[in-house]
This record gives C-alpha cells, structure tokens and sequence, in this order.
C-alpha cells in the first residue's frame, strides 16, 4: 500500500548509521497486527499517526494516537508513540508521563518486566525528555545505553517518527 511504500522511502532517505542486526530496539510495523482485534484497530491508528507525525501533520498525529487510546485504553503502543510526539512538540513533562504509563502497561502484559527492544526506546525517550528538562547529569546514561543497543535510532539523541514506524 501506499503507507508502506512512504515508509520505505523514508526509512532509506534518514541520514545516520545504517540499520543492522546489531540494533536492540523494535519497530512498530514488528508488532503493529499482532494482539487482539481492538488492539491491532489501536496499533493501525498509531500508525497513522506516526505516519502524520513525519510529514509535521501534529494536529493529525495527536488525533490518531488519542483515537488509539479511545479503541483501546490499554495500548502501551499508543502512549510511546505519544510520548515520541510530546518531546518532539518541547513537552517533556507530558512525554515523561506517557512513558511512565507506556512502562506499566507492557509490565502488566509481560509478567511484570519491559521486553529490552522496547526498553531501548523507553530509556532513549526517558533520557532526551530528561535533556530537554535540563537535567543532563540524568539524561546522559540512557542516551548513551539507547545510542549502544540501536545507533540507527539514536545515534543523534532522536527518535524520529520514521525511526519508530
């Protein structure tokens, strides 16, 4: 479809360190259809949304991922990729708050621990929402052990919508 096809192309087009095996974070498209019927209905609206977020749709983006939240309350997709969204609109407090929800849902779902290619993720927006805060002597560790397990993704301190999807 015309989605994925854009999606390639911007994963081709992203400057930075190639991706490889070595890389420890997932992708959404790796989990996007898997759960039950109102997940994947949720996971498909994140999508979107992650999609309107590359191309600085915001106001679509934001839609999408509450509509997600609204099919299912429980997505932790849904509020890492809101929490992407906040940082990347200079509100770390509400992405902070999204990641801590994000964290307890996928505890919830995985007997009480964070899968580590997902907590690549969680501790690469934990650190860079901690950076914008100011607070760098916190921030530094978690995008330095983010950068390690996945330089695709973060080699720049960022995890762009497109890096996500």
């Amino acid at each position: 479809e015309v989605r994925v096809m854009i999606a390639a192309v911007l994963r081709r087009q992203l400057p930075g360190v190639p991706r490889g095996r070595a890389d420890e974070a997932v992708t959404f498209r790796e989990v996007m259809d898997s759960g039950d019927a109102q997940r994947r209905a949720s996971n498909h609206l994140v999508a979107e949304g992650l999609e309107a977020d590359e191309f600085d749709d915001r106001g679509r983006a934001l839609d999408r991922y509450e509509m997600a939240l609204t099919v299912d309350p429980g997505n932790p997709w849904a509020y890492l990729a809101l929490a992407r969204h906040d940082l990347d609109r200079n509100e770390p407090h509400r992405a902070l708050a999204a990641l801590d929800r994000c964290r307890s849902l996928l505890e919830r779902e995985h007997q009480g621990r964070v899968p580590p290619r997902v907590e690549t993720h969680l501790l690469g927006l934990r650190g860079a929402s901690l950076e914008a805060l100011g607070r760098h002597r916190e921030a530094a560790p978690l995008l330095d052990e983010a950068r390690r397990r996945a330089p695709w993704a973060w080699s720049d301190g960022v995890l762009a919508a497109a890096e996500l999807l």
